[in-house]
């Protein structure tokens, strides 16, 4: 009995892989038409790349600053120049990113895990558990998130461990909210009954049915969350609840550079610029994904 089992269900899985296959085939050519996308996503490789390997190929420490060179412009020996106590500011960039991706990677991710744990169960028990857990997402929906994570920082410190949470427990509302709309759309179709009718448990209904199919959209959603996590980083040190110094921070850098721009403007363009082409990047990244999975996307 159990060999026939098997043997109805292979073809099934295959098809089911063969079809997610060629599903993402379509995507990618959807999205490579996206031609911001595709320099977007080439900019955020690159970011990426740079925060993995840039503490063991910056040239400098981010805690050594060189006296004899204060407030100096860009040159040879230090390419993006040096702030007001002598630090290699693209040696600080480097490191900047390398901890920028540590907190809002880790923050996306918590705030992701929370949503979708939630969403999935709201969306698939209904009844109470639903309309106590949406009532939760309005309360959080209505909170400033900024401000929410503000008081979490002075709770919990200001640690990497400390902001990832801060930052990403007040996010977790919008991916709850989308997850359940999705699976209410799901929850009532031909698979998911034909499951429920054979005994199938709702965690193997979710596993089986649900996920695979909003993977999509699950990943536009976190390609928006990023930037999003980065932007309330960069806000949090620019009020001073950010990493604790010496660890550079591209906030804590655009509020120290603010003070001296007309003097010393490297401090602030270099910075704030790959900042913001980050952001922009992270953006058409989103746009992109947007695209290659919306249903009425064309082939």
């Amino acid at each position: 009995m159990a060999s026939t089992v098997t043997a109805t269900q292979s073809p099934d899985t295959a098809v089911s892989k063969q079809r997610r296959r060629s599903q993402l085939y379509q995507g990618w050519k959807r999205f490579k038409r996206h031609r911001l996308a595709v320099i977007g996503l080439v900019w955020v490789v690159i970011f990426v790349l740079a925060g993995i390997i840039g503490p063991w190929v910056a040239p400098y420490d981010y805690r050594t600053g060189d006296f004899l060179a204060i407030n100096q412009g860009p040159t040879w020996k230090h390419i993006f120049g040096t702030d007001n106590v002598g630090h290699d500011m693209f040696s600080q960039i480097l490191y900047s990113i390398r901890s920028a991706l540590i907190i809002a990677i880790g923050a996306t991710l918590v705030s992701f895990i929370i949503g979708i744990i939630l969403g999935l169960w709201a969306g698939l028990r209904g009844g109470l558990a639903d309309v106590i857990i949406m009532r939760a997402v309005d309360f959080m929906m209505t909170l400033p998130g900024f401000l929410f994570a503000l008081i979490l920082v002075i709770m919990l410190g200001r640690g990497y461990l400390s902001l990832i949470l801060a930052i990403g427990i007040p996010g977790w509302a919008g991916y709850a909210r989308l997850i359940r709309s999705l699976v209410l759309s799901m929850r009532d179709g031909e698979m998911v009954e034909a499951a429920r009718a054979l005994g199938a448990s709702q965690a193997h209904i979710a596993r089986r049915y649900m996920l695979p199919n909003v993977v999509g959209s699950m990943g536009v959603a976190l390609a928006f969350g990023i930037p999003g996590d980065l932007i309330q980083i960069a806000g949090l040190s620019i009020f001073g609840m950010g990493l604790r110094p010496p660890i550079p921070s591209f906030g804590s850098m655009i509020a120290q550079a603010s003070e001296n721009i007309l003097g010393f403007p490297w401090l602030l363009y270099f910075p704030a610029g790959i900042f913001a082409i980050t952001l922009l990047s992270f953006l058409f990244v989103a746009d992109g994904l947007q695209e290659a999975f919306s249903p009425k996307g064309g082939n």
